[in-house]
């Protein structure tokens, strides 16, 4: 309100030419009018912050280390002589001969089944070394082919031939007998004397 009065007055003051005047004694009055402070007058002391207790301070000291064990001086081995003692000279052995003996044939111990006619000759067949066949008065040699008909004059004891596993080969089929006739092997149906089979060269 009082800022209001002065504004007012002040404008009073520019209009009228005794406003001046009458604004100076408005001023000095308000003036008075304001309680003045006593010149002693203190202000009341603020209360004092506590003091801050201070803290136990951590030891400055750091743990010592365990210092570590020192190595023992390493003692010089003695120096070896550059110069090595020589080595008698080795005596070379005779060489063993590599030439090895001959091993003797071993025969199968499976005998081979049964011979069956046109097998021709088996894998395990091997010819054999067997006396000189003699032939009857009237004979030579004759390569005798299948089909053909032996002589009833071969159908003995004296021709026929039983050592048939050591040629690697098996028995005749019953009803059937082996014969030689010269260097040659003839399977011979024993009834007709059919031949139906032949080994050749199987002797030597």
């Amino acid at each position: 309100m009082k800022r209001l009065l002065l504004l007012a007055t002040s404008a009073l003051l520019f209009v009228t030419p005794d406003g001046a005047a009458l604004a100076s004694q408005a001023n000095q009055q308000n003036e008075n009018a304001r309680p003045t402070a006593p010149a002693n007058a203190q202000r009341p002391n603020r209360p004092a912050r506590p003091a801050q207790a201070q803290r136990p301070s951590r030891p400055s000291v750091q743990p010592v280390r365990p210092t570590k064990p020192t190595r023992p001086a390493q003692t010089q081995r003695p120096n070896r002589p550059a110069v090595q003692p020589t080595r008698p000279a080795q005596v070379q052995r005779p060489s063993r001969p590599s030439i090895q003996p001959a091993r003797p044939v071993q025969r199968p111990n499976v005998r081979p089944p049964t011979y069956r006619p046109g097998q021709t000759r088996p894998s395990t067949f091997r010819r054999i070394h067997r006396p000189v066949f003699h032939y009857p008065r009237g004979y030579s040699y004759r390569r005798w082919r299948t089909g053909l008909f032996l002589p009833s004059l071969f159908f003995s004891n004296q021709y026929y031939f039983n050592d048939y596993y050591a040629l690697g080969i098996g028995p005749p089929p019953r009803g059937y007998v082996w014969v030689r006739y010269g260097p040659d092997l003839l399977l011979i149906q024993r009834r007709t004397g059919r031949i139906v089979d032949v080994i050749y060269g199987a002797f030597y």
